[in-house]
């Protein structure tokens, strides 16, 4: 539900939202306490995009960890250590994706 809720920003940008509306849209069907609504209302007025490209980063990431990478749990945990959240910096998704790729490849040579 959160991850639907987070559209708020959709529906300031393409429905022309005011900021009101937004509160009253998040504020009955989150969890969140009002101070926390407000501060998502206004990330996303400053940041209109930030919630739909994290969804697409988790979607990319998914589909790269969804191949031969998925079959080994040691194999995951090597490519959690390579994603941004893990100090690897802010790397945009083709370079995580050859990252990945190498690591699969390097992988089937050592064995």
């Amino acid at each position: 539900m959160w991850r639907a809720c987070r559209l708020v920003g959709t529906g300031l940008r393409a429905k022309g939202w005011s900021r009101q509306q937004a509160l009253e849209y998040l504020a009955p069907n989150t969890a969140l306490s009002l101070h926390e609504v407000r501060t998502e209302v206004d990330r996303y007025i400053a940041w209109p995009e930030q919630a739909r490209a994290y969804k697409m980063g988790e979607l990319e990431i998914l589909e790269l960890t969804a191949g031969p990478v998925a079959n080994s749990a040691r194999a995951l945990t090597c490519v959690h250590s390579m994603m941004p959240c893990s100090g690897n910096g802010g790397a945009p998704l083709p370079v995580l994706e050859q990252q990945i790729d190498e690591y699969i490849a390097a992988a089937r040579v050592a064995h």
